[in-house]
């Protein structure tokens, strides 16, 4: 069982990580960035500031925790000695980073013996941060944070997101197709961390989405849980890159049979 001694030092290790690594990426962005890279599809980018804020992040954990275990989007992978693995998206939203967009940001959890124990997400262009620790609440810089209260299915506002590949893309748009008349509207904001901080501050009723990876997710579905949020993925799973669902409990209750229904979680 972790102490809550080390939950604090791994939260100011994860804080201070994401603040630079945001202070870097805010002030840092070349006028002319340009795509580095391609990952799943042409359409799947990364830029040289995503691996120069993964670079930052390695910096900061390997000074502060130099025996923990690593995961990184871009690259990063290491084994640790402590029980504790960091797992890292230097840049959530790379395509909005990319065009000016302000929704992005830097996702960081560490994890314990497999279990999240702690998240960060940091949204510069926002002038926010959020975190959580197991059992210890969601806040949104110095504010606790409580999702929205009940709703029924027709008055909810969901967050989505779509993947890359063009096979992926058109069945995430007929499940969005047979969602839409259902509920209140859906938004598509580009960033999963920055979804599932939305839900927690209150800001969305529900997110879902297929074909999150470990770092998209963990940091913001530990904070979408510590303000009350119910998270998951098909019915009796959790949420995972087959599909991830977080929603008030009211919504979560009456959409998780729907998207199996649709089969959001499948290609």
């Amino acid at each position: 069982m972790i102490s809550e001694e080390l939950k604090a030092v791994l939260l100011d290790v994860g804080l201070e990580a994401a603040r630079r690594a945001g202070t870097l990426l805010r002030d840092g962005r070349p006028a002319d960035l340009a795509v580095a890279a391609t990952k799943t599809s042409p359409i799947d980018v990364v830029t040289e500031m995503d691996i120069a804020a993964e670079k930052l992040i390695t910096a900061v954990l390997a000074e502060r925790r130099p025996g923990d275990g690593l995961l990184g989007e871009e690259g990063a992978d290491t084994p640790g000695t402590t029980g504790v693995r960091w797992v890292i998206d230097p840049l959530d939203g790379t395509v909005n980073y990319l065009y000016g967009l302000p929704s992005w940001g830097v996702s960081i959890a560490a994890e314990y013996r497999g279990e999240t124990v702690v998240g960060v997400v940091a949204a510069p262009l926002r002038g926010e941060t959020y975190h959580a620790v197991l059992g210890g609440g969601a806040w949104l810089d110095r504010t606790r944070l409580t999702c929205r209260g009940p709703a029924p299915l027709d008055q909810a506002l969901l967050g989505t997101g779509f993947g890359y590949v063009r096979s992926r893309r058109e069945h995430q748009a007929e499940v969005a197709r047979r969602i839409i008349p259902l509920v209140r509207d859906i938004r598509r904001g580009g960033s999963a961390a920055l979804d599932l901080c939305d839900v927690a501050a209150g800001r969305m009723d529900g997110y879902y989405e297929r074909g999150l990876n470990p770092w998209d997710l963990a940091a913001g579905e530990l904070i979408a849980r510590e303000a009350g949020a119910v998270t998951g993925g098909r019915p009796g799973r959790p949420a995972s890159g087959e599909l991830a669902l977080a929603a008030t409990p009211a919504v979560f209750a009456s959409l998780q049979p729907v998207l199996e229904e649709a089969g959001a979680w499948h290609d």
